[in-house]
């Protein structure tokens, strides 16, 4: 045992730093497996305390702390997903399609994704782990996962995303090496057909995606209703958490937004969301400032705009996402 010079006790080999310095890695796991920010804080927050109050438990010689703490993590989750029901995309749930502005009645709680900031998320610098890391942290793939039973979900995760091996995922699940070797399998065949095509979503960093989303910016701004529908994909699709309302169709969304007073004086500032660029949307007050109304998340595939998610309800997460708290008119 050693005592730092604040008087505390740690089993040597293991300090509280070890233990922060997996802080994000953990929240991309529990938020795969959660979908929620708040969900993910108390997961995260849940697991750094269980595993504070058990160090002298942790053996380096039976294993990775990573390994370890990931198995702490996952119990957290899976309790959490118990008592918890699938969240989805609204465009996902198959309820009403949004007409003007009439929102209708919202959602119970907790059965939508919400968006989490990208410095919450990807903790590699390496460019080629970034982009496997964006591509694993999108709304869709999220989605994607919440179709999955949790342990096939937890599977798929440690040994898909993040690249643990058969044993060490027995290991976290306590559970045998044949075991998580079906749960993958299966899991794998049934995320085939709802996973989003990397190939068709394409890099954010690439200047054409820039562009396009530059050019929408524009055409939002300055209610461009015919700008609007040039860069939507024929079949995209606008929705409202927490409300069932959604739209589709490039036509009935360019008009929704560009063509009624429901986004008059708005502004877009962009940010990194979920691997991907999305917004902070700003509405004119009474004060003469511009302040938060949504974040808005977009999805491009094929070179144009797929769906458009605007989480209303949002203002006080603006910060997580290095958004200002009130712009100038």
């Amino acid at each position: 045992m050693t005592v730092d010079g604040g008087g505390l006790v740690e089993p040597d080999g293991l300090a509280i730093e070890d233990l922060e310095a997996l802080r994000v890695p953990l929240a991309g796991f529990c938020y795969r497996l959660l979908g929620s920010s708040a969900d993910t804080d108390d997961a995260v927050q849940e697991t750094l305390i269980r595993a504070s109050s058990r160090r002298d438990q942790y053996d380096p010689g039976r294993g990775r702390l990573s390994t370890w703490v990931h198995a702490i993590a996952t119990n957290v989750c899976l309790d959490m997903l118990r008592s918890a029901r699938r969240r989805a995309l609204v465009v996902d749930l198959g309820q009403a399609t949004g007409r003007g502005e009439d929102l209708g009645a919202p959602l119970p709680p907790g059965g939508w994704l919400d968006p989490m900031p990208d410095s919450r998320l990807i903790a590699t610098a390496d460019p080629g782990e970034v982009a496997q890391e964006r591509e694993s942290v999108r709304l869709a793939f999220i989605a994607a996962l919440q179709c999955l039973p949790p342990r096939q979900r937890a599977v798929l995760v440690l040994r898909d995303v993040l690249a643990f091996t058969a044993r060490e995922t027995a290991e976290i699940l306590d559970a045998t090496v044949p075991s998580v070797n079906s749960a993958l399998q299966r899991a794998r065949a049934v995320l085939s057909a709802r996973r989003p095509d990397p190939a068709a979503i394409g890099d954010p960093e690439d200047a054409g995606q820039r562009d396009l989303l530059r050019r929408y910016v524009t055409a939002f701004e300055a209610h461009d209703v015919e700008g609007l529908k040039a860069i939507l994909r024929a079949d995209a699709v606008a929705s409202m958490p927490p409300f069932a309302w959604r739209l589709a169709g490039a036509g009935a969304i360019a008009q929704a937004i560009g063509g009624s007073d429901f986004c008059a004086g708005a502004r877009l500032v962009q940010c990194r969301m979920n691997g991907a660029w999305g917004f902070g949307q700003y509405r004119p007050g009474d004060d003469g400032l511009l302040h938060p109304f949504a974040l808005v998340a977009v999805e491009i595939e094929g070179g144009r705009i797929s769906q458009i998610v605007t989480f209303l309800g949002s203002p006080p997460r603006f910060g997580e996402f290095g958004l200002a708290d009130a712009l100038r008119s």
